[in-house]
């Protein structure tokens, strides 16, 4: 092919690959589309994150703790202490001290974790105890009880909502409580409560100085609720012109979920390695010991393999035991009525047949004692039988 008919298809081709990119960009159309990629990660280990930046949009300082440690150093007067993590482990010991933390300007929130137990007279809420409440079930209530302390609440249009009325205001601030359950103030202490149709989900009590606020859930103020009805309001109400500390344990990555997300090819080094170790060390030292050829063996080795496996199985009576009925049974071969004779009889006969001294005859032929022989005393009783079935 001529150059110059190279050139004319090559530009040809160019022409066309070019001809077709215009077709291709005239029918494309572009368009908008949102990926929705769910919850941050620090969202999903903290399930208050959003309450937290909502109390600092309120221009309040925000703290968190895992552990009540921090009471050591943290002033009663002006703060909140939002106690929303598991409470089970807390000591009596503690409670006290929160209590008394309480007592000298604090206010405390905290969630009621246990139900009444009528028969033992308590929850097994420390504090809940200790401060006179007690948390049942909504549907194990009276429910003419309900209707007649809960008028305002039971002709609610929202009865499934929790209200607070105050002071100066003409509609109830609403939230989104969990009505399966209800906080009862055994004690009449409580001077501020909010009311579902079924239930009391918010009771509120002054302790000495300070202000305890207890509800039934604190689920209202997680990520994916806070947002619904008046619930991030409350969370304000209850900390207004105070600083805020929330308590509770936030899920935190392991060092192995670290190492896997950012070092991934480190650990997969590191398992070959500690592979190849382990393989090192289970190697054998020097070459494998082939198995011994079935045709080297004699008659020998299987005549003494087999000894030594009845020996092991049978024990040393057995043995001895056989050979002396062998020497019996070749004695009657040749002396027939041997065995009507005596013992006595049937060892002098047995002397003139193999023509061998009495003590031979008295050695391997006398009963077997019932204790274990020694190796020496064995081989030696063996050969005594063998001298004399030999000579019969």
């Amino acid at each position: 092919m001529s150059r110059r008919r190279q050139w004319l298809l090559g530009s040809a081709l160019m022409l066309g690959l070019a001809l077709f990119g215009l077709y291709l960009l005239s029918r494309i159309q572009p368009y908008e589309e949102t990926l929705e990629h769910g919850p941050a990660p620090e969202a999903q280990a903290n399930p208050y994150l959003a309450a937290e930046h909502f109390l600092r949009q309120q221009g309040l300082q925000v703290q968190r703790s895992a552990d009540l440690r921090l009471l050591a150093s943290l002033p009663s007067a002006g703060q909140t202490l939002l106690l929303l993590g598991d409470r089970q482990r807390m000591s009596p010991r503690q409670v006290e001290r929160l209590l008394a933390w309480t007592a000298k300007g604090g206010h405390l929130v905290f969630v009621a974790e246990r139900l009444w137990d009528e028969d033992e007279g308590k929850s097994g809420d420390l504090l809940l105890d200790s401060l006179g409440l007690q948390q049942y079930q909504s549907d194990a209530l009276d429910q003419s009880d309900d209707e007649a302390e809960e008028p305002e609440a039971a002709a609610s249009a929202y009865p499934e909502l929790t209200q607070l009325y105050l002071e100066n205001e003409d509609a109830p601030a609403y939230f989104g409580f969990d009505t399966a359950f209800h906080l009862y103030d055994a004690d009449n202490r409580a001077h501020v409560w909010a009311n579902s149709a079924a239930a009391t989900h918010l009771v509120q009590l002054y302790h000495g100085d300070g202000l305890v606020s207890v509800l039934s859930d604190a689920w209202i103020w997680q990520n994916d609720r806070i947002a619904d009805y008046d619930n991030a309001w409350l969370l304000w109400y209850l900390a207004q012109d105070s600083a805020v500390t929330l308590l509770y344990h936030a899920k935190r990555d392991g060092l192995f979920s670290l190492l896997l997300r950012h070092f991934p090819q480190a650990l997969l080094a590191l398992v070959l390695l500690l592979g190849l170790g382990l393989w090192r060390v289970g190697m054998r030292q020097g070459p494998l010991q082939a198995p011994a050829s079935p045709s080297r063996r004699q008659l020998q080795e299987h005549l003494r393999g087999s000894a030594d496996f009845l020996l092991r199985r049978s024990g040393q009576h057995s043995l001895l035991q056989g050979l002396q009925e062998d020497i019996q049974r070749r004695a009657r071969h040749r002396h027939p009525g041997f065995e009507r004779l005596g013992v006595t009889e049937q060892w002098q006969l047995l002397a003139r047949l193999t023509r061998l001294p009495s003590r031979a005859i008295s050695q391997a032929m006398r009963p077997l004692p019932n204790q274990r022989l020694s190796a020496v005393d064995f081989t030696r009783q063996v050969a005594h039988l063998q001298t004399l079935r030999n000579a019969l």
